[in-house]
């Protein structure tokens, strides 16, 4: 019983399927692993159609296929096969993305399997109802919408633009954060967007052409961004990944804690050809600190730490990114001046320092203005350069954060606007 016009039986489905060695890690998927479960049911029904139960097992499975594909929010099989297929992260994209020689045999595994995905892509429901006999349980079961695709095509166009898109995880996400020695994606990033910052354009610019840089295969240097609290350092960082994130730019943040991890996490990113920020937001150190050696030993180029796709940027409150009271200044060391001028340099290890200073009274209206006119707030300017000012006061002095706050508590209390 043949499973489709085409003349491919769930036997040639099944054993594809069973042979899938550079596509293997998409059986863990549940649709995928659902389908193959009724290609072995339907090849059983095609060797023995008349087995007790066996009709009744299949529509079981198909049942739980269907059901399986709409609790992932896919209504469409090809849809959902197509999406697998191409964040599917294998030794093919891997080799390629590295720009190493493919292999013959491993280009011809992967086009060989890629039919046989296709294949499976392109099933339709008809197709997998066709061994259910049984007009009364064929009728009572669900059906799932599908468009047919071309999967070796769309995957031959994933390939070829593998250095925006990258594989995997960093195919479907472009923010990323360590997790006990790990990198994983963050589900849910700042949607902070470059339209929504006011001001400071000259330390912004800085940082999109330095990332324009790295994302042309330029040199492109660390960066620094010092400056008082809620001036922006960090949304300007968040905002330029998430405008360059097309262009295959992928951020991972780090805590200062976790610094000691990054030349291996460097070793994970270098054969990627997506381009990396490792981003560590409010850095300082105590004289003390055993990570201060780490960063040092990183921005300084050490064999582990060098990486052509990577840069780092960090924010910090203070210009000097190790604390140092005058005591230090009287201590037994030996080269007490060396050793004073080797703490306070750090920040010189980063090849640009932007500084973000506390906006003035004219800068701190202007963002007010700006981002009142963004979210279609009209008041009497008078009242709200007062009102802003007022709200400046209360939160300890002017910024342009509190300016954000000062307009999102506009709009949470519309009495106000009144």
């Amino acid at each position: 019983m043949a499973a489709w016009d085409t003349g491919v039986t769930f036997r040639r489905l099944r054993l594809g399927l069973l042979s899938l060695a550079v596509f293997r890690g998409v059986l863990e998927d549940d649709v995928i692993a659902a389908v193959a479960r009724c290609a072995e049911l339907g090849n059983r029904l095609e060797a023995d159609p008349a087995r007790p139960g066996l009709e009744h097992e299949y529509a079981d499975a198909y049942a739980r296929l269907v059901a399986t594909l709409l609790a992932t929010g896919d209504a469409d099989l090809a849809t959902h096969v197509r999406t697998v297929v191409l964040d599917d992260e294998n030794a093919y994209l891997r080799r390629l993305g590295a720009g190493g020689h493919v292999a013959q045999e491993l280009e011809d595994a992967a086009s060989s399997e890629l039919e046989t995905l296709g294949m499976m892509a392109n099933l339709t429901a008809e197709v997998l109802l066709a061994p259910v006999g049984e007009k009364d349980l064929r009728a009572l079961l669900p059906h799932f919408a599908n468009s047919s695709i071309d999967l070796p095509a769309a995957y031959a166009e994933r390939a070829a633009s593998i250095g925006r898109t990258g594989w995997g995880m960093y195919a479907r996400y472009h923010v990323f954060r360590v997790d006990q020695g790990q990198i994983v994606p963050v589900r849910y990033p700042d949607p902070q967007r470059l339209e929504d910052l006011v001001d400071y354009e000259r330390q912004r610019n800085a940082i999109l052409e330095n990332t324009r840089a790295l994302l042309r295969g330029l040199p492109a240097a660390n960066i620094l961004l010092t400056g008082d609290a809620g001036t922006g350092k960090s949304s300007t960082v968040k905002a330029v990944a998430n405008a360059l994130a097309p262009e295959g730019l992928r951020i991972l943040e780090v805590r200062k804690e976790q610094l000691r991890a990054i030349p291996a996490i460097l070793d994970q990113l270098t054969q990627n050809p997506l381009k990396f920020v490792i981003f560590i937001d409010d850095l300082s150190f105590s004289a003390d600190d055993d990570n201060f050696a780490a960063l040092k030993a990183i921005l300084e180029g050490s064999v582990s730490a060098k990486s052509d796709n990577v840069v780092i940027y960090a924010t910090s409150n203070r210009r000097h990114l190790v604390r140092e009271r005058f005591s230090d200044r009287d201590g037994d060391d030996v080269h007490q001046r060396d050793t004073i001028q080797e703490i306070v340099s750090l920040s010189d290890r980063f090849g640009i320092h932007l500084t973000f200073y506390k906006p003035d009274k004219g800068v701190y209206l202007d963002i007010v203005h700006k981002l009142a006119a963004d979210r279609g707030i009209s008041m009497d300017e008078g009242q709200l350069d007062l009102a802003a000012e007022r709200f400046a006061t209360r939160r300890g002095g002017r910024s342009a954060r509190g300016a954000r706050q000062f307009v999102d508590s506009l709009l949470a209390t519309p009495d106000t606007l009144n």
